[in-house]
């Protein structure tokens, strides 16, 4: 079925949920031409937080790029798990490859929004084939513990607006002050892509077990690294982008990734923390001058 800019895809994951993607771009996937682009979301996102970006990719002059966006399991238009300790990476991880052999996916450019940053590491060192370059947004192989336990907080305590009208002054109140340079139209636009609509009223639109997972978290919890897998990535053309706000990705990191990774970029998302909304600004632009160097 075709909607504004894309058409929608179903299929199964490995264990049968039903899983979700929107392919962005008029040209079939299996003809020659630029090679796709795979967006995945960050935690509790979903596949229309690339709304913006995909259109523009896909346009001729963004690309003209065939864009795929996923919605992990228990995100977005995916089939909530009985199973909540399915929500993790490794297993969402065999979702991505699954989504990609369903689609005739062969070999692509991925761009990975924090979570899916995470789940870039363990892809390229599991399917190193499938990877042409890859783009981080706001993630590294170290996570800031501050950054998380926000992120675990505002998840699980910060409310939810309690009408449409509501949702995008709701937002600015809890982050507001790291995204100054978001206008009211992206307040908006962010709320309809974070919430759902229920009987009228906007609520989260992912499984709230997938938040809760975070509240065990505290000081003392130990955060592993993600060094190793990190070197996987460093056969492919990467381009970073992190926030001038952000509280999960330190400069330092930034510093020891392109010491590991020399032909890494990097470019600053300025007024914007975690993670950076990509068709905001030059991002954009950023991303095509990447990919026509790349894909």
């Amino acid at each position: 079925m075709r909607q504004d800019g894309f058409s929608e895809r179903y299929f199964p994951s490995n264990d049968g949920l039903r899983l979700y993607a929107r392919i962005y771009g008029h040209r079939s996937l299996d003809v020659g031409g630029s090679l796709p682009v795979v967006c995945l979301a960050g935690l509790t996102r979903n596949s229309r937080d690339f709304h913006f970006l995909a259109r523009h990719l896909s346009s001729p002059v963004g690309g003209s790029h065939t864009v795929v966006c996923l919605d992990y399991r228990g995100r977005g238009q995916s089939e909530r798990d009985p199973d909540k300790s399915h929500y993790s990476i490794p297993v969402e991880t065999n979702d991505v490859i699954t989504a990609c052999h369903t689609l005739g996916i062969e070999r692509a450019v991925f761009i990975g929004a924090s979570r899916g940053g995470l789940i870039l590491h363990l892809l390229a060192q599991q399917m190193p084939s499938l990877v042409a370059a890859v783009i981080l947004n706001d993630i590294g192989p170290v996570i800031e513990r501050g950054g998380l336990l926000a992120i675990r907080d505002y998840l699980n305590n910060g409310g939810r607006p309690q009408t449409w009208e509501d949702a995008p002054a709701h937002l600015r109140a809890l982050h507001g002050t790291e995204f100054p340079a978001l206008g009211e139209i992206d307040w908006r636009d962010m709320a309809n892509a974070i919430y759902r609509d229920e009987n009228g009223y906007p609520a989260p639109d992912f499984d709230q077990a997938i938040a809760k997972q975070l509240l065990p978290l505290d000081a003392s919890t130990p955060l592993p690294d993600l060094w190793e897998p990190f070197q996987a990535l460093g056969q492919y053309p990467l381009l970073l982008i992190r926030g001038e706000n952000t509280r999960l990705l330190a400069d330092k990191t930034v510093a020891e990734m392109h010491f590991r990774h020399q032909r890494m970029i990097s470019v600053t998302a300025f007024g914007q923390g975690h993670a950076p909304l990509l068709h905001v600004g030059d991002l954009k632009q950023d991303i095509a001058e990447f990919l026509e160097t790349t894909a």
